[in-house]
């Protein structure tokens, strides 16, 4: 309540209110002063208002006394409960951890004041997790309350977490959270195998580096706690076998590092250890952190192939060595208990030329073949063993041949050499330094001597020198050479080895006389320019030949166009329009039969005619021969022509002999079949006239003369 001293209480004075709240949460009567609030206050949301009062003359409405401000608290209560903002946690120990090991610390927070009352003193306590764990009241610290807990039997645990205001007392509010708590691993259990013994069988074929078997000692820790190392401390197999951990499932993996023999051991005895590779010295206690077990394999017996005695032969032969040479023998032999016997022979892949032949009982390998060491210094061959009662097995050796070389090739020169010589020449002056090769390989190196050929020696143009060197020079024996007298020396050259015994061969060396410049470079060595004729210089030559070829041309177009115009017209029969019939249904030999229209056999009626015997028909007409006459009309040669080809068809052994000709013999007067033409001729008892037929000219007279009715017509 806010009074003035000035107020008598008679209403002449009145009280306002302004500043945080005013109006909307505090209200103020205007004639007592007494302050209300309109709506429930949370000191959680404002904890302090602060407003401003004056007292104003109600007439006036001016201040009697200065403005005063005051300020109002807003006093707690216990209406927050304590609230695990961080929750719900989860937080780790390691197993086996001493009572009272702090594991993690949990805080409520409660948003009552402080400082007023016990409303935000929270104390903790632990509602589920008990009896293994505790938490102080005060700090909320969770702490271990059991020892030895163990991660192998349970590795997880849940825990309930109480915080009350009012420091615990009745009345207080309460809130919870979730704690998760996970015991984490120590190694403290030593590796164990499940077996005191394995055994296994491998075939004694398996390759090195093969798996043998797998085996694993067990650990219930996990992680870095559980990692293995294996070891063979003990047994008859130490260096035949080896054992390593596989880093993803910790097993002891078994392999082979030497070849298996069941005729050499059938079994083999393993003292295996496993260990902790990473051991807690706080659980030693507990055991050696270690195990053994004993591991036998048993080798099982398999056909093998057979086995060479080495893995690679070498032999040696001399190139000289005449066919059927022994160079070496091969032995292999079945390491099978069967000792069954062994055949051999040469793949043909690794000897395709056949230079070598075995002998398949003894192994005796002999020259099939001329040997040529600079074809090929070394044959590596493959010689193959199979068992005789089981040719599937079979085994495989190497024969290195090595052909010794003998000195069958003869010195020669090492290049091809272009020798020159200037014309101006001296004595006496080097013009070629030459070398030799030979193909032989002889076991000092060469040595080669050089002379000129017997017929050479006593030449007055050159000389040769033997520089020892397995070189030689050539000099000239006399001053200035001609091109126009002799613009090319051959020079035989005689090369002997060292060989034993030695050989020896003449090499020409060919030498040009050319023109050189001060220093001796030739520039020309063509000699054409003092061969020509005096007179006729270069291009004079080239002109006359460009004429001589121009005339051949000539000669040979004017030939040409004579051939061509003597050559006869010849028309393409397929062009004669004569022959346009043969696209018509006709009678004869049928539409293919293109000889039947040619003309010229129509107007020629003596053509000789090959007579053909027909075996299938025999002619139902017996034709008589016909007189030949100068001058027929042409309607006759028609006639005629048709008897001659139905005789031809009746006898004709390519014809069908269903032809409509065999039946009716020709068609029209006389024929059984009478007329087969679309037209009626003069015969038939058509009504039409063709009489106008003459008076249409000379072009139709043909057949005014063939279907008219004149005195002159041939079927009247």
């Amino acid at each position: 309540q806010l009074h003035s001293d000035v107020d008598k209480g008679d209403g002449s004075i009145k009280y306002i209110l302004s500043g945080e709240g005013a109006s909307s949460i505090f209200i103020i009567d205007e004639n007592t002063g007494d302050i209300h609030a309109t709506k429930r206050l949370d000191r959680e949301e404002q904890a302090y208002y602060t407003l401003r009062a004056q007292a104003l003359d109600r007439l006036t409405n001016k201040p009697v006394e200065p403005e005063s401000e005051f300020v109002i608290k807003i006093q707690d209560i216990n209406d927050n409960e304590p609230k695990f903002l961080d929750g719900p946690y989860t937080a780790g120990v390691p197993e086996m951890s001493p009572v009272g090991t702090s594991v993690v610390q949990v805080t409520a927070t409660d948003a009552d004041d402080p400082t007023y009352g016990n409303s935000a003193r929270v104390v903790y306590s632990i509602l589920q997790g008990q009896p293994y764990f505790s938490v102080e009241p005060k700090t909320g610290v969770i702490k271990t309350a059991l020892p030895n807990m163990d991660r192998e039997a349970k590795d997880q645990y849940l825990l309930v977490i109480q915080a009350k205001d009012m420091v615990g007392q009745n009345g207080g509010l309460s809130g919870t959270t979730s704690v998760t708590v996970t015991l984490t691993d120590v190694n403290d259990n030593p590796p164990r195998f499940p077996r005191r013994s394995y055994q296994y069988n491998v075939p004694e074929s398996l390759p090195v580096a093969s798996v043998v078997a797998r085996i694993k000692a067990a650990d219930a820790d996990v992680g870095p706690n559980a990692e293995m190392e294996y070891k063979i401390v003990d047994g008859d197999g130490l260096g035949v076998f080896k054992i390593s951990v596989d880093k993803d499932t910790q097993e002891g993996i078994i392999t082979i590092q030497k070849e298996l023999d069941f005729e050499a051991k059938t079994s083999y005895t393993l003292r295996i250890e496993a260990t902790n590779m990473h051991v807690d010295p706080r659980f030693l206690s507990l055991g050696p952190f270690s195990d053994m077990t004993t591991v036998k394999i048993i080798v099982e017996d398999v056909d093998e192939p057979p086995v060479f005695t080495s893995r690679l032969y070498s032999m040696v032969v001399s190139e000289a060595a005449k066919v059927g040479t022994i160079i070496g023998t091969v032995a292999a032999h079945d390491p099978d208990a069967s000792n069954s016997p062994v055949r051999y022979s040469i793949d043909r892949n690794t000897d395709l030329e056949r230079y070598f032949n075995i002998d398949a009982n003894s192994g005796v390998i002999t020259t099939a073949k001329s040997l040529d060491r600079e074809t090929n210094a070394v044959h590596n061959i493959t010689v193959l063993a199979m068992e005789s009662q089981n040719p599937a097995q079979i085994g495989r050796g190497y024969v290195a041949i090595t052909i010794l070389d003998i000195n069958d090739n003869a010195p020669e020169f090492a290049m091809e050499y272009e020798t020159t010589v200037c014309e101006n020449a001296q004595s006496g002056q080097v013009i070629q330094k030459i070398s030799a090769i030979d193909k032989d390989d002889p076991p000092n190196g060469h040595q080669f001597y050089f002379s000129l050929a017997a017929e050479a020696a006593n030449n007055h143009n050159f000389t040769l020198q033997d520089n020892k060197d397995n070189t030689a020079t050539v000099l000239t024996r006399r001053n200035g050479f001609r091109r126009q007298e002799q613009s090319v020396f051959y020079l035989p050259i005689f090369i002997v080895d060292s060989g034993s015994p030695s050989l020896s061969s003449t090499n020409t060396l060919t030498i040009r006389v050319c023109d050189c410049d001060a220093d001796g470079i030739a520039q020309t060595c063509n000699a054409e320019a003092y061969i020509l004729p005096a007179g006729l210089s270069t291009g004079a030559l080239i002109a006359i030949l460009a004429c001589v070829l121009t005339l051949l041309v000539l000669v040979l177009l004017i030939v040409t166009m004579r051939r061509r115009k003597k050559e006869p017209l010849i028309f393409d029969e397929e062009r004669d329009i004569r022959e346009n019939i043969v696209r018509y249904d006709d009678e004869g030999g049928g539409e293919e039969d293109t000889e039947a229209f040619d003309m010229a056999a129509l107007r020629n009626l003596n053509i000789i005619r090959d007579t053909k015997t027909r075996r299938d028909v025999t002619p139902e007409i017996q034709f008589l021969s016909r007189p030949t006459f100068k001058s027929i009309p042409d309607n006759v040669i028609f006639r005629e022509f048709i008897w001659e080809r139905l005789k031809e068809a009746d006898v004709d052994p390519c014809a069908p002999p269903y032809d409509s000709l065999q039946t009716y013999a020709f068609e029209g007067n006389g024929s059984v079949a009478e007329s087969l033409s679309s037209l009626d001729s003069i015969s038939s008892n058509s009504d039409q006239n063709y009489d106008y037929l003459s008076d249409w000219g000379p072009r139709f007279k043909r057949l005014a003369d063939m279907y008219g009715t004149g005195p002159d017509c041939l079927y009247s």
